[in-house]
């Protein structure tokens, strides 16, 4: 009974916070789009680590081979290393068009043996693996290479005795080829970008189509169809919306035909009323004799009294089967505050019939969710029907009980209900027969919607006393340590 209101209330919050959606394809779309433009710029550096390393693999081989060529002229003789490089073989390694070569080879006590003394030396690990040619980054005059460097131990040598060559040279043809790598795969990548977007864009248009034909079928209606949709070819995502939209349609359908009944009976009963207050009225009018004016007066006023009571009880009525919710504030209320807040308003009444009226409480509150207006009409009319139907010197109370549920109860000792009509008296303008007191029949379908409404049931219970009714109301309880409900939003279910 709630969703509806809570559902109402939430949208209207999305929208305040500007979180609703304006187009479900403009949403789609983003939530595509925006992690692609959010993975190009890591694919780039992704791409160009790669190609970094793409273009070192080649080019590590080259140096390699250069380690291992120096590493054949070098010659040890006792406690000494030698190097025969020629003069050529420096020249071929030296000639590179793009890169400066540097290379370096150091003896058993770090002296240089021959080449370049610029390339930083390094520490010998602890074993040394024969024919291993290792690579590290470095710097040269402020300029990043790439060394490749290898140890060299003789035969019958001591582990402490290692020859230390290295061949360095600058990146230029690395970062050159790294650049030309990241340029070929990124190109395209400016090109597949733009059509990716207007085939998703395309692929989305024609993705919700059946969205806009069921759009258009929806709006050829006629304003008074409320016949269910097929869900034949809807969309399966979609057809949970469309079942649930046909059950809104159902009970909208059932809410225009209640009211088509409430006018057809609130139109039958105010007929007659008013038929005998112009009768009455026309009656006054021909008479000449006071006394009899009088009476005719008396009897106007009485018939007035009661269209007005069945006016309101028509109102109420129509309050009740209303959706309140969109009326109403939902709220926490105390059951037994209210009772002892409207009792007295029934105290005279009860005087007049000389009945004992009474209230028994728990003593406690006894909070339920609910709205305190449509509570207090609920309330009223039971009370009103006990005083009503109790004749003079009988014996009304209102009692409240707190188990799981909290229960009010209004017992009194007038004409009873017979067990046959226990349940119609529950239908619009059914009164049992032989009751000699005017009435519209309209108290306790008033209560029963309220009831419903609460998501609380009522019913009729035989006087264990032998004479009356107990008129029973079993309320789902709030929990104490709920928190409050605020206005508008949907309480806790029981």
């Amino acid at each position: 009974m709630w969703s509806p209101r809570w559902r109402k209330a939430a949208a209207e919050d999305a929208a305040a916070d500007g979180k609703a959606f304006n187009s479900l394809f403009g949403e789609i779309l983003d939530w595509m789009l925006a992690p692609l433009l959010f993975l190009w710029p890591i694919s780039i550096i992704v791409t160009h680590n790669v190609a970094n390393s793409i273009a070192n693999q080649p080019y590590d081989q080259a140096l390699a081979v250069n380690v291992r060529a120096i590493a054949r002229l070098v010659k040890v003789e006792g406690n000494l290393a030698r190097v025969n490089f020629p003069a050529p073989a420096r020249l071929i390694l030296r000639a590179d068009e793009d890169d400066t070569v540097y290379y370096q080879v150091l003896g058993f006590k770090g002296e240089l043996l021959a080449g370049d003394k610029d390339i930083p030396p390094i520490a010998a690990p602890d074993n040394v693996e024969p024919d291993l040619v290792m690579f590290r980054d470095e710097q040269i005059a402020g300029e990043e290479v790439r060394v490749a460097y290898q140890f060299l131990q003789p035969v019958d040598g001591a582990p402490s005795r290692l020859v230390l060559l290295q061949v360095a040279e600058t990146r230029n043809k690395r970062s050159t080829l790294a650049s030309r790598v990241v340029t070929g795969v990124l190109l395209p990548q400016f090109a597949i970008i733009p059509i990716a977007v207007i085939l998703v864009w395309l692929g989305l248009s024609r993705g919700i189509a059946p969205l806009n034909q069921l759009q258009t079928l929806i709006r050829r209606r006629r304003p008074s169809d409320l016949s269910p949709i097929s869900v034949s070819g809807v969309p399966e995502e979609v057809r949970p919306l469309i079942i649930a939209f046909n059950d809104m349609m159902a009970r909208l359908e059932e809410n225009l035909q209640a009211q088509q009944r409430f006018i057809a009976d609130a139109a039958h009963q105010m007929r007659t009323p008013l038929t005998g207050l112009r009768m009455q009225t026309d009656l006054a009018l021909m008479e000449t004799d006071p006394n009899q004016v009088h009476r005719s007066l008396v009897q106007i006023s009485q018939s007035a009294e009661r269209a007005g009571h069945l006016i309101n009880q028509l109102l109420s009525l129509a309050r009740a089967e209303a959706s309140y919710e969109k009326i109403y504030a939902v709220e926490r209320v105390d059951l037994e505050s209210l009772l002892r807040n409207m009792l007295s308003d029934f105290v005279p009444r009860a005087r007049q019939k000389n009945i004992d009226f009474g209230l028994e409480t728990t003593g406690e509150p006894l909070i339920i969710d609910g709205n305190p207006v449509l509570l207090g009409e609920l309330l009223k009319n039971l009370i009103d029907n006990a005083i009503k139907y109790t004749p003079e010197g009988g014996c009304v109370t209102v009692r409240t009980i707190a188990t799981e549920r909290a229960i009010v109860e209004v017992e009194d000792t007038g004409i009873g209900v017979p067990e046959a009509d226990r349940e119609r008296v529950f239908e619009r303008f059914y009164r049992v027969l032989g009751s000699t007191e005017s009435g519209s029949g309209l108290g306790l379908p008033i209560v029963r919607e309220i009831a419903d409404l609460h998501r609380a049931t009522v019913s009729l219970i035989p006087n264990p006393s032998g004479k009356g009714t107990i008129a029973q109301v079993v309320f789902p309880r709030s929990r104490p340590e709920d928190e409050p409900t605020p206005t508008g939003e949907r309480p806790p279910s029981p």
